[in-house]
């Protein structure tokens, strides 16, 4: 499968533009681990779930098939980034406590990536993968984000979104499930915030390349008249879909 690169050329934008996780969620993945000595953060993209592991893990490594999305990650002295694909890493077998994918599995190629996660993995190590739903704001904001992702670049998503929608429930996960709680993002974000957001889009930047021109100028004026003043921040909230199980060793070996 060839590597799939939608995010190298928006990637300083990326690292700016993209939602924050709970920190609820990192505690959580923590006390799912027998130890947190190491983890492995795949397909780091701006070092953002790396990041947020630090407070919970001796060492971080966090990989991503995107040389750009690592130049543009945020530097800790506890995350060794690497340039590596998902599926072929240079992490040592059987070292790792707990893997994590956030927003990226859609993109691998999944058999491979779980034997290269059971690999690292040690016996009893964790697997946490999860992905994320349409921001919500307001009743009136709602549907113009809806429309532009639904209709205006709804043709330039790639056919891996759908595992998205399906909130990774129809992708095959063999490790030991656990049943997870129910996660969400909250932050308040300014009208420039959410184009920023809007632009790092995978779509987005294929309706640029197709036809050259920004999708995004299709709603700005709709957007910004049912802002009201664009100079103040709206509460944005989207769910979080997440998978988590158990590596067993002595079933999967």
């Amino acid at each position: 499968m060839t590597f799939k690169d939608y995010f190298s050329k928006q990637a300083s934008a990326y690292s700016t533009y993209r939602p924050r996780y709970p920190d609820a969620l990192f505690e959580y993945l923590a006390s799912q681990c027998d130890r947190c000595d190491r983890v492995w953060d795949c397909a780091t993209g701006s070092g953002q779930v790396a990041m947020s592991l630090v407070p919970y893990f001796k060492k971080i490594i966090a990989t991503d098939a995107s040389a750009s999305q690592i130049e543009n990650a945020a530097p800790h002295p506890l995350i060794n980034y690497r340039v590596e694909p998902a599926e072929q890493t240079t992490i040592e077998t059987h070292s790792i406590d707990l893997a994590t994918v956030g927003q990226a599995l859609h993109w691998f190629d999944i058999e491979r990536f779980y034997v290269e996660v059971k690999r690292v993995l040690k016996p009893g190590g964790i697997l946490a993968v999860w992905c994320y739903q349409l921001l919500s704001i307001s009743e009136k904001i709602d549907p113009i984000i809806e429309e532009y992702y639904h209709q205006i670049i709804g043709e330039y998503w790639s056919p891996e979104r759908q595992l998205i929608e399906e909130g990774y429930r129809s992708i095959d996960f063999p490790f030991e499930e656990r049943v997870t709680p129910q996660f969400q993002m909250e932050a308040m974000w300014s009208l420039d915030r959410v184009f920023g957001y809007l632009e790092t889009w995978s779509a987005t930047q294929r309706f640029i390349s197709a036809r050259n021109s920004n999708p995004i100028d299709l709603i700005r004026d709709r957007l910004s008249d049912v802002w009201g003043d664009i100079h103040l921040s709206k509460l944005v909230r989207t769910s979080i879909s997440m998978r988590i199980g158990e590596f067993k060793s002595d079933v999967f070996t």
